[in-house]
């Protein structure tokens, strides 16, 4: 079992940092991911706004670094950020797709990821529940959510036949697609989905996205998994981080499939945001740039998150 592990994560390894005829591609072995915060809900003194800790140990795990991305900056401050980092993660969460310092300023780095990408600058973008809601609405422009009973529940994913030609699935083993298809280890935390009646209505959103899985909660099917066609852009209704470093809820799942879906999702990502080589001007700036510098607090007693950490 061990050996057979192995062999799937160097097959993995090879298909991501080799092209088809076996040349080495040249990567960014210090990958560097911001995370998106967003508003606390009852803000208190130095406690304006938070980043789940459980994001920062998905990319960790993988290899990359973490720079908390901080709302209500000026464009400016986003641009300079967005040059120095390879990659960006939007995460869950409840506030305002449309209204919030958490949407403008993914608005932005959405703005600044499509430009550079379509001049041959890689730069990779991942959004987990709310985080897909967002690219939904950044891409069509409009609000195409519908209520869904998908708050606190494991599902399996009813893959697309696109799955085969996906980026995101394509050198995942073939035991954690089964996996992924026929056991709940996809754990889902939203109230809202996009249908997917209204996704092929939008002829803005099928046109730029392939998807990769959808789901159902009984009454109406909803879109679980993107990607981009043309883009790194990718993004799940469901929460992989949650398998292996969230634990204050029972539904969330912690067999050995689901941890390695969590795993597998973050090598994917993280592997993604390798090939970008956008870099701080000065290792001063980094370092102080760097998520090391902040503390997480314990919130598992009182929230649906282990550990948070606060900005002011």
């Amino acid at each position: 079992m061990i050996r057979i592990y192995l062999a799937c994560l160097f097959t993995f390894s090879n298909a991501v940092f080799s092209n088809h005829i076996g040349t080495p591609i040249k990567t960014n072995d210090r990958p560097i991911i911001g995370v998106l915060a967003q508003e606390v809900y009852k803000p208190t003194p130095h406690r304006n706004s938070y980043i789940a800790a459980s994001y920062v140990k998905f990319l960790e795990s993988a290899g990359a670094r973490v720079v908390p991305l901080m709302i209500n900056k000026s464009d400016d401050e986003y641009r300079r950020l967005f040059r120095s980092i390879n990659g960006v993660l939007f995460p869950g969460g409840g506030v305002s797709i449309k209204s919030s310092g958490y949407s403008k300023a993914a608005g932005i780095f959405y703005r600044l990821a499509l430009e550079a990408n379509s001049n041959g600058d890689y730069f990779p973008i991942w959004g987990t529940c709310l985080g897909f809601e967002l690219l939904t609405f950044l891409t069509s422009g409009k609000l195409l959510l519908s209520r869904t009973n998908t708050s606190g529940i494991a599902l399996p994913l009813n893959f697309t036949d696109d799955v085969r030609d996906s980026r995101l699935f394509k050198d995942f083993p073939v035991d954690l697609m089964k996996s992924l298809e026929t056991e709940p280890i996809t754990e889902n935390s939203h109230r809202w989905s996009i249908t997917t009646k209204n996704f092929t209505k939008s002829k803005t959103l099928k046109s730029f996205y392939r998807v990769l899985s959808t789901n159902t909660d009984g009454q109406k099917e909803f879109v679980s998994t993107i990607e981009a066609y043309n883009f790194p852009i990718y993004a799940t209704q469901w929460h992989p981080e949650k398998n292996a470093f969230e634990w204050t809820r029972p539904y969330i799942p912690h067999m050995p499939s689901a941890i390695k879906t969590t795993f597998y999702m973050a090598y994917f990502f993280v592997n993604e945001a390798r090939k970008s080589f956008h870099s701080f001007p000065s290792t001063e700036e980094e370092e102080k740039a760097l998520i090391y510098n902040y503390k997480p607090q314990y919130t598992g007693s009182k929230s649906a998150f282990e550990q948070k950490y606060f900005f002011d």
